[in-house]
């Protein structure tokens, strides 16, 4: 066997996956990693809140390539080949054990995102992996069938491969840009929404179970949440990915219509309202507040429609209740601006997809170059998917090396 050397740019996910999994099956390879920053696996470290989003429960690969927005086509061989059930295998293995919440995301038992840091950083250690923290890329040719490699803290690397596994950069696609790839220009994903509006101020915190969202053709459903400056939620995040493009282009100034009360028209919850008038009589609406509305919003929805706080059911009006009917289930916010979602912060671009042989994950333009992670023009939806593909991106690059 050939003794390889593998450079590895990026100290995160795809990184350590692949540098862990190549020297696992090619014990005689030298492979090292060089990250820029100071800390190591920093998305992992605060994903789901500090708790690591390792993956989502979501088995067949013609449905878990629906949760991405961009790469849907070309991941769907990839995942045939190492998808959630192997993520989740890879990790018994090492002894960390994941378990699925309610909405499909599933995590380490610990719910400690350092269990899963500290796995990767002991696999490398033992494995004889070196790490190089401070040490960025700042210029990459090839010479010779052999890879060169300037770094920022002036040192200079000799490589047969180089993976870049190095997120969303704006230096390293101009270095493979100078090398022949085609970026797509990037722009934010997965961020939320803000707006000014009279219905949402003072209740921050406040959360709906399920809501519908409509704009610009796109929809999108899941739990809402009310923030300080507008709304968030996997119900936002999901529509911020799919819309990202859009979006940008529309300078994030555009208008939202939430069903509150998704599977219901305005005209089916009048009727049901307007049967209060007989059911509860002298009960006030204000106070009272229906279809699992929380109380602070219904409270803020009764406002918008004109509904006094003692008016009861019995002295409403079919035209008021009609406005409570639209602001429950027809509800239009004018979006005036986006707002960075702390815990998964994604980018929407990177290198083109065409140029990559998603059977290896090596660039068809310069061989001998493989790439994974953000640094692709892939992102998935909130709920691990990102991460997996990344653990299928580099498992795929460790079998390929």
């Amino acid at each position: 066997m050939s003794k390889k050397n593998i450079t590895i740019i990026g100290g995160g996910a795809a990184g350590f996956f692949a540098a862990i999994n190549i020297k696992q099956k090619n014990p005689d390879y030298h492979v090292q990693i060089f990250e820029k920053s100071k800390t190591l696996l920093g998305k992992v470290r605060i994903s789901g809140g500090g708790r690591c989003n390792v993956t989502h429960a979501c088995f067949t690969p013609e449905d878990l390539i629906t949760r991405y927005p961009r790469g849907n086509k070309e991941l769907l061989a990839p995942f045939k080949r190492f998808n959630s059930l192997q993520t989740i295998e890879w990790f018994e293995k090492r002894g960390i054990l994941l378990k699925t919440e309610s909405d499909g995301r599933m995590f380490p038992v610990t719910d400690d995102s350092e269990t899963i840091a500290g796995c990767f950083i002991d696999e490398a250690h033992n494995r004889g992996i070196p790490v190089r923290r401070g040490a960025g890329m700042s210029s990459l040719e090839k010479s010779d069938d052999k890879w060169k490699l300037k770094m920022t803290d002036d040192s200079n690397v000799i490589s047969d491969v180089v993976i870049m596994a190095c997120g969303s950069s704006q230096q390293t696609w101009k270095i493979l840009e100078e090398l022949g790839h085609q970026i797509i220009h990037p722009v934010p994903s997965l961020f939320t929404f803000n707006t000014q509006d009279e219905r949402l101020s003072g209740i921050p915190g406040v959360s709906v179970a399920e809501v519908e969202i409509k704009t610009n053709g796109l929809k999108s459903s899941g739990p809402l949440l009310v923030t300080h400056w507008g709304l968030s939620g996997p119900a936002i995040l999901k529509l911020s990915a799919w819309g990202a493009r859009k979006f940008s282009e529309l300078e994030y100034r555009f208008d939202i219509s939430v069903n509150f009360l998704p599977g219901n028209t305005a005209e089916q919850i009048l009727q049901k309202l307007l049967g209060f008038k007989t059911s509860d009589s002298k009960k006030t609406i204000y106070a009272h507040s229906r279809f699992n509305i929380p109380q602070r919003l219904w409270e803020k929805l009764c406002d918008a429609s004109g509904i006094q706080y003692k008016l009861t059911w019995a002295d409403s009006s079919k035209q008021l209740l009609n406005k409570l009917a639209l602001n429950l289930c027809e509800s239009v916010f004018k979006i005036n601006g986006k707002s960075t979602y702390k815990e998964e912060f994604v980018t929407a671009g990177g290198v083109s997809l065409k140029n990559i042989d998603f059977k290896t994950m090596e660039s068809r333009i310069t061989p001998g170059l493989f790439l994974a992670g953000e640094v692709l023009n892939i992102d998935g939806i909130t709920g691990g998917y990102n991460f997996q593909a990344a653990w299928t991106e580099a498992w795929i690059i460790s079998e390929s090396v």
